[in-house]
């Protein structure tokens, strides 16, 4: 009977006040992982011809600043936003990465789910691992040094825009999809009709080229909670590891009343992100996100967090010499094997960028892979790369016109990328840009081949004067006649390479119109020959 006294009296004892904070951090992270979600949905075309600041989540990352600056050796100045994360991160701790971010919210609530279900059993480990995101973060500076930006595949922002555009969103379309053919099935009409307006005006792209895969590495970095409460947030975050090298000398203190703490380790065994409460000098203020979890489960409200105008000093980050030295090695010695690509001698017919894209190089050096291009293309014609661009350019945005083409009266691409890697259009820009040059196959083309009248290519043409010409032709038959139908040809002056005729050409496995990306604007080597000849001969 007294010990069950003892119980309920230390119950009593819980703080409200960081029950409190802790109810608000989390409402916090709803509503900001809300505003990703609002951003992410109204990355789309509405029929205006502009689009507002809906990447402008990727402004308050500092990490996405540093590297992009140091890689393309340029400043963008959007990224003055990311200097409210660091005074912050000064005054507060990572406060960002338990209040704010999306990607910590989306760990934080699976690994609320495991521990509920009894996957995960919390324990105390330490320092154990830590300094893992730290090594990341070096080797990613280190390779933006030498002009390779790795940011993209690791940086919390990126891997979760990408994760959501490539592979949860178009799951999510396909969901829809079977669901509203189960409706008209069963005879709902009306509710199908709504239902079929409501994601049309969502304007989900449902197809991407990687989407299985790389919904495949997002459910492996959910299931990775299994094993360590956020165990991304812990280990893998390159922008965690950034921000708690500036948060290390914060003014948020945390301090243990010895004549309250009864030595149960509860807030230790508890705490999400591995810093470690008690003991008080162990406590690791650098991987500290300030959830309060501790304060609000301790039973005796020995746990107060208070702001100090003198900071306290913060313990030393565990790496050793020997992993710094190999990891800034295995950055310089890795970084060439990243421009190891057929295209540095000859461009890949399929590195078709989206309009406005800088220079190769200078594009690669300033691309995130966010996804954020691909979300907004009102035909699902971006998709993420795989080899087309090297291994520098994996996940970065290129046009597959088998499944969607360059609309030609469209630049949204060129207004929502963050980092400028695709320099805004205005329409009357972008319909001179030149994507690349679209090609006949006369051995697949139906006029050429089989006689048959076909004008698929030229009607769909958007250029005027049109690109595509159409001219009378002699085809012979098997029969030995002989038929004079229109075939396309291409007017190379005019054809900007929007990809709508190979998207549209009723030749459906392999397309008898193609585009290649020669001739593109943006390039100064990738031209006709016949060009190059015109100006080495002074003509």
């Amino acid at each position: 009977m007294r010990s069950t006294s003892r119980g309920s009296a230390l119950k009593k004892e819980k703080s409200k006040k960081y029950r409190f904070f802790q109810i608000s951090r989390i409402l916090s992270q709803i509503l900001f992982f809300s505003l990703f979600l609002y951003l992410l949905f109204f990355t789309r075309f509405t029929g205006e011809d502009t689009i507002g600041r809906v990447e402008i989540f990727f402004h308050f990352d500092p990490l996405l600043g540093l590297t992009t600056a140091i890689a393309s050796r340029t400043i963008y100045s959007a990224f003055w936003l990311s200097l409210i994360t660091l005074g912050l991160t000064f005054l507060f701790g990572r406060v960002f990465c338990g209040w704010v971010c999306p990607l910590g919210s989306v760990h934080q609530f699976f690994s609320f789910l495991f521990k509920k279900s009894r996957l995960l059993k919390p324990k105390k480990l330490g320092q154990r691992g830590l300094s893992l995101k730290y090594f990341i973060l070096l080797l990613v500076l280190i390779t933006a040094l030498l002009a390779v930006d790795l940011v993209g595949y690791l940086d919390p922002f990126s891997f979760l825009y990408r994760s959501f555009i490539a592979a949860i969103l178009p799951w999510l379309a396909q969901i829809n999809h079977i669901l509203l053919s189960f409706v008209y099935q069963i005879k709902l009409l009306r509710l199908g009709d709504y239902w079929n307006q409501f994601l049309a005006s969502l304007a989900l792209n449902p197809i991407f080229q990687q989407g299985f895969f790389l919904g495949l590495l997002f459910l492996l970095a959910l299931c990775l909670n299994l094993f360590r409460e956020r165990f991304w947030c812990r280990l893998l975050c390159p922008l965690g590891a950034l921000l708690a090298l500036i948060g290390r000398w914060n003014f948020l203190g945390l301090k243990i009343k010895t004549d309250k703490c009864i030595d149960c380790h509860l807030c230790s065994l508890q705490c999400e992100t591995q810093a470690n409460p008690y003991p008080q000098e162990q406590w690791n203020r650098s991987e500290c996100v300030y959830c309060f979890t501790c304060g609000s489960i301790c039973p005796t409200a020995a746990i107060d967090f208070n702001f100090r105008l003198k900071s306290q000093s913060a313990p030393a980050i565990n790496l050793s010499r020997r992993h710094l030295v190999f990891t800034s090695l295995l950055a310089i010695i890795s970084t060439p094997f990243f421009k190891i690509t057929p295209a540095k001698r000859r461009s890949s017919p399929r590195l078709i960028r989206p309009p406005g894209s800088l220079p190769e190089p200078q594009f690669l050096q300033k691309c995130i892979k966010c996804g954020e291009c691909m979300k907004v293309c009102p035909t699902n014609g971006l998709q993420p790369a795989l080899s087309e661009a090297g291994p520098e350019g994996i996940w970065t945005p290129i046009f597959n016109f088998k499944i969607g083409y360059c609309e030609y009266y469209c630049s949204l691409c060129s207004q929502v990328c963050p980092t400028g890697a695709i320099k805004e259009l205005t329409i009357e820009e972008k319909i001179n840009v030149r994507l690349g040059t679209a090609w006949v196959d006369k051995s697949r083309c139906l006029p050429y081949v089989l006689g048959s009248p076909c004008i698929v290519c030229e009607e769909h043409c958007p250029t005027s004067p049109k690109a595509i010409k159409l001219v009378r032709t002699e085809t012979k038959r098997p029969d030995g006649s002989i038929l004079t139908p229109l075939a396309p040809i291409i007017d190379l002056d005019q054809c900007i390479g929007c990809g709508i005729c190979e998207n549209k050409c009723p030749v459906v496995d392999q397309p008898a119109i193609f585009v290649t990306s020669v001739g593109e604007s943006r390039s100064a080597t990738n031209r006709f020959l016949l060009e190059l000849l015109h100006k080495s001969s002074g003509e």
